[in-house]
């Protein structure tokens, strides 16, 4: 079993079922991140329709091998761009977030899949179940921004 880089001790028994997304903790908010590593992959956004296409380019901070980001607490220092989400902006990053995001689907009233670290206890359900990106990435120096659209990939959902 691969250790959780996320804390998620000591924290109330299935909160995410009773609290809001705004009065959770700050340890409940982050414990809420499944570790897919989604988020970190780079986007493309069809001007005209508003669609987001998915690619395998990912931030140069993701760690291929485990879908986290290699320099979290500091990320900001190399990726000012970084999105910080959080319960008061969340509405505005809807339409990116992953279909399986613990965030998105809370803020859409549903709960979470079994195989979600908070409730399998362990951080490897998510690879097994085939919903992160691991070992499926390249980092965004490898590959030109005008390459990028050859590498749209389908949401891995699981």
């Amino acid at each position: 079993m691969t250790a959780d880089p996320i804390d998620r001790s000591g924290l109330r028994p299935r909160y995410w079922e009773t609290t809001p997304l705004d009065r959770m903790t700050p340890a409940e908010w982050e414990a809420l991140c499944d570790g897919c590593g989604k988020c970190c992959l780079n986007k493309l956004e069809d001007e005209d329709t508003g669609e987001v296409a998915l690619t395998r380019v990912a931030c140069r901070l993701l760690d291929d091998a485990t879908c986290r980001c290699a320099q979290y607490p500091i990320r900001h220092q190399f990726v000012p761009e970084c999105i910080t989400l959080d319960p008061a902006t969340i509405h505005k990053h809807m339409y990116w977030l992953p279909l399986t995001c613990a965030y998105r689907l809370l803020h859409e009233g549903r709960p979470l899949f079994d195989w979600h670290p908070l409730i399998s206890g362990t951080p490897e359900t998510v690879h097994r179940a085939g919903v992160s990106v691991r070992g499926q990435t390249l980092s965004e120096y490898e590959v030109a921004d005008d390459d990028w659209e050859d590498h749209i990939i389908e949401e891995p959902l699981g």
